[in-house]
């Protein structure tokens, strides 16, 4: 609304007189104010307040049953924080202590009792003119902080892009699909979920879990994609992919950059202390580590590459159970395997393409959502 144009505005009378309601309501309608409502029952306020929501109240402060120190006391719960509401006070009292209560409880202007109507209506349009500045301001701050926020989720999109194409850069010479590196991501999420961790945890797992090979890229193609078995030397050789991730990953500011860096580290560590990185067992080894160690095996046994065949489902599955407390954490185990009884892992391909790693919304915790699809699937 233009501030020139204040006629639209919604003006609420309130006195117990009934000669002053009309003289003000004629007075504002004289003046070009459309929107007027009134009562000479204070009682009647709170419920024309809540249906009218009114920009000025014009307000007498003597009245019976409640008087306008009261009606301005039940307002303060009405009006927002950061709202400026004007409330023009009609009164024949004005000692400095009404004024102050007054003023303290929010009223903005006075006008005395009888009131000179040049006077009420400067006063009135001044207050409204207020208003509408106030309600422009604050409509032009909501579509800056909108912009704001679409600029923060296209960055934040731009950002997991990123990371997602690494991750497929890392598996794409032995693994030409490139979901492996999805496929792993979301279901770290989906045990991560099963162990009650929390909800960032989780989002948090989704992709940093799918940058668990990065340091792959340091590693030559003549190990990794050598159709047969890798000599102890070339096995040393793919070993240091651990060690390059870290490095890749290590020293940002940013959780999902750490968490990732932890995981590149950790996943080949074995429960019992016999896997590779830095020689951890059991619950020295981080608990993204841990998941992503099951996730990772089952997706690569399941999934043919160019040194291997694709595992039966049920082969892999019995692999997982042996190396349950050896190679696995047993309650990683049995959150997987809780997730293969609910029909969750055998629909990890599905999964991934109604999920993919970068979603409108960052902040979205999809896996609670695919869970809870698979179950009532």
């Amino acid at each position: 609304m233009d501030p020139s144009d204040l006629h639209g505005c919604r003006v609420l009378v309130v006195d117990d007189e009934e000669a002053n309601v009309r003289a003000l309501s004629r007075l504002l309608a004289r003046a070009g104010y459309t929107e007027v409502e009134s009562t000479t029952d204070p009682r009647e306020v709170p419920g024309i307040f809540a249906e009218f929501r009114p920009d000025l109240l014009l307000l007498d402060l003597r009245m019976p049953h409640m008087d306008g120190f009261q009606i301005m006391e039940h307002l303060q719960g009405e009006i927002s924080e950061g709202e400026y509401f004007p409330i023009l006070v009609l009164t024949g009292d004005l000692s400095p202590e009404v004024r102050e209560q007054a003023l303290s409880m929010g009223a903005r202007d006075f006008v005395t009792k009888p009131f000179d109507s040049t006077e009420a209506l400067l006063r009135i349009k001044n207050l409204l003119e207020a208003r509408v500045l106030h309600l422009q301001l604050q409509a032009h701050n909501q579509t800056l902080e909108e912009r704001v926020r679409e600029r923060t989720r296209d960055l934040a999109e731009a950002q997991l892009e990123i990371l997602n194409r690494l991750a497929v850069a890392a598996e794409y010479r032995d693994d030409l699909t490139g979901r492996h590196a999805e496929r792993v991501g979301l279901l770290s999420a989906l045990i991560a979920r099963e162990l009650e961790l929390p909800d960032e945890t989780v989002r948090l797992m989704r992709r940093a879990a799918t940058l668990h090979d990065v340091g792959k890229i340091g590693v030559s193609d003549s190990i990794l994609m050598k159709p047969g078995a890798l000599t102890a030397e070339e096995y040393d050789q793919m070993k240091l992919h651990t060690e390059i991730g870290a490095r890749i990953l290590s020293g940002s500011r940013f959780p999902l950059l750490k968490l990732a860096a932890e995981i590149a580290t950790s996943h080949h560590e074995w429960w019992n202390g016999e896997g590779y990185g830095q020689g951890r067992a059991a619950e020295e080894i981080p608990i993204s580590g841990r998941i992503v160690a099951v996730a990772d095996v089952y997706d690569s046994l399941t999934h043919q590459r160019p040194y291997k065949r694709a595992f039966e489902r049920d082969e892999a599955l019995e692999l997982i159970r042996e190396g349950r407390g050896e190679q696995f954490d047993p309650t990683v185990v049995d959150a997987f395997m809780a997730l293969v009884e609910q029909g969750v892992v055998d629909r990890l391909d599905e999964l991934v393409t109604q999920a993919p790693f970068v979603t409108a919304d960052p902040e979205e915790l999809e896996v609670d959502i695919l869970a809870e699809r698979s179950r009532s699937a």
